[in-house]
């Protein structure tokens, strides 16, 4: 099976790569620019620059359409995206945000079309508007983002779901991996800084690791069990302060950490949804295996993190 990976310098775009390299597939990653690191189970890089790597703008409609004609992948997994959420609320970004996650998604639909490739496109809680307590269902379809991140990553579902047939849509939320930024590694940096920490304790959701949700997307990609889901971490749902406790206390980090509201908190530019309470049994009920437990997930990257 041949794969091809966007956004392949990102968390989980770098982890999916590497994931399908592991399986021994043929795998090819992208991203608008070269990576500073190649996946750890690519090819020996003795040939050109890397066999298993391509630099490409998805906002390049024409560029799109020849990679993907070129290559001819039997699966398209999706994860570039502009993930800067109060960034994209900035009017000077708009434009941009909307190329990334709108356009440059309907180019990647219309390729997929073109060669009759399956597309995996990783999606947000952020789609939903956040009220209420229920855990939203993969077929809810009573959306009402609240940020303009959310509006174009909504948009960008759709155009996937009204372009193809052969397509699934992965929602996922509070992403955490190796291979970049995320809030595990912020809050360690903080805690040992810092006697005390201020943390939103009224948003509701689960955390997902990339290594974890890369081997789902694989397991998926050789599957015909298209739809709508949810993938996140299992085990209860908590607030962003329940989860920095959790992080202290397998850090080994004393840190008080302090429970705010949201409106208290203040510092966000972007709404943030409180209810990210995503229901992840359909990939039960399709056959997928479910993502580990959150807490076994946070004690595993601290790991490999060296945190």
């Amino acid at each position: 099976m041949k794969i091809f990976v966007t956004g392949a310098s990102g968390q989980l775009g770098y982890d999916v790569l590497n994931e399908a390299l592991k399986r021994k597939f043929r795998a090819i990653g992208s991203d608008i620019s070269f990576p500073k690191a190649l996946p750890v189970n690519a090819p020996a890089a003795n040939c050109e620059i890397d066999p298993s790597f391509v630099q490409l703008d998805i906002t390049d409609r024409d560029a799109v359409m020849s990679a993907v004609s070129d290559l001819k992948p039997e699966v398209i997994i999706h994860c570039a995206a502009w993930t800067a959420v109060d960034d994209a609320e900035d009017e000077d970004n708009w434009a941009r945000v909307y190329d990334i996650n709108v356009k440059g998604t309907q180019n990647l639909a219309n390729a997929a079309k073109a060669v009759d490739a399956k597309m995996i496109y990783l999606s947000t809680d952020y789609v939903f508007d956040g009220q209420d307590e229920r855990p939203w269902q993969p077929d809810d379809k009573n959306y009402a983002p609240l940020s303009y991140y959310g509006k174009t990553k909504l948009e960008g579902e759709l155009a996937v779901f009204e372009t193809l047939e052969k397509c699934f849509i992965i929602r996922t939320s509070w992403v955490f991996g190796l291979n970049g930024k995320n809030f595990i590694k912020t809050m360690v940096d903080i805690g040992r800084k810092h006697d005390e920490v201020r943390v939103v304790n009224d948003q509701i959701g689960t955390p997902t690791y990339t290594y974890d949700l890369a081997r789902l997307l694989v397991d998926m990609a050789e599957t015909d069990k298209y739809g709508y889901y949810h993938a996140a971490n299992e085990g209860e749902y908590i607030s962003w302060y329940d989860y920095t406790c959790e992080i202290y206390r397998q850090a080994g980090i004393h840190t008080k950490v302090i429970p705010v509201s949201t409106e208290e908190y203040g510092l966000s530019v972007a709404a943030r949804p409180y209810n990210s309470r995503l229901d992840r049994s359909k990939l039960i009920r399709a056959g997928f295996t479910p993502l580990p437990d959150w807490k076994n997930a946070v004690e595993r990257y601290l790991r490999e993190a060296k945190l």
